[in-house]
C-alpha cells in the first residue's frame, strides 16, 4: 500500500464533494463541500488547494456509471471536470498529482441512506450529502487498493482500455 493523503471528490452539478483519507490511506473522512463554479472554475480551484495543502498523493474523482455498467451525461460530465483538475494541477506545486476516475454507482444513494440512519435531518442532508459520497467513493478506492495491491480505477490523461464485448475478441 502506498503512502500519503488521498482525496476524494464527487462531482455533482451544484457542488462538489470532497474528502480525504489519512497517510496510511486506511480511512476516509469529510473534508468540505464546494459550490460548483461552472464560469471561472472556482471549485476546482479549491480542490487544487485542498490537495496541495495536503500533499496529497492522488486525487479519486468518481465516475456516476448506470446500473448496467454504461456512462451516460453526468459520467460524460465527471469525465471533463476530472480533465480540467487533473489540467490545474499540472500548473499547481505539485504537478505529479494523479487524478483517477472510479466507478461510484449509488453511492449518493447510500451516502443519503448513511445521514438519514444516523439521524441527520432529510433537510440538513443537502449541506453534507456530497461530503458523504466522496467519503464512499474514497474509502472504496482505499479499500480496493488494499485488496488489489494497486491504484483503483482508470487514471486521467492516459487512454483507455478498451474491453471487449461479450462474445468477441480485443
Amino acid at each position: 500500500m502506498r503512502r500519503g493523503a488521498r482525496v476524494g471528490v464527487d462531482v455533482g452539478d451544484a457542488r462538489v464533494g470532497v474528502a480525504s483519507s489519512d497517510p496510511e490511506g486506511l480511512l476516509a473522512t469529510p473534508v468540505e463541500t464546494v459550490p460548483r463554479d461552472l464560469e471561472h472554475d472556482a471549485d476546482i480551484d479549491r480542490v487544487v488547494e485542498i490537495v496541495t495543502d495536503l500533499a496529497a498523493i492522488e486525487v479519486v474523482v468518481g465516475l456516476p456509471r448506470s446500473l448496467d455498467g454504461s456512462e451516460g451525461p453526468a459520467a460524460a460530465k465527471a469525465r471533463e471536470w476530472a480533465t480540467r483538475l487533473r489540467s490545474a494541477l499540472q500548473d499547481a506545486p505539485i504537478d505529479n498529482t494523479p487524478v483517477r476516475l472510479v466507478d461510484e454507482r449509488l453511492t449518493t444513494v447510500d451516502a443519503h441512506r448513511g445521514l438519514r440512519d444516523s439521524g441527520v435531518a432529510g433537510r440538513r442532508h443537502r449541506g453534507v450529502v456530497d461530503q458523504a459520497a466522496a467519503v464512499l467513493i474514497l474509502q472504496t478506492a482505499l479499500d480496493t487498493e488494499r485488496a488489489t495491491g494497486g491504484p483503483p480505477g482508470e487514471r486521467v490523461g492516459r487512454p483507455r482500455r478498451r474491453t471487449p464485448r461479450k462474445g468477441t475478441t480485443a
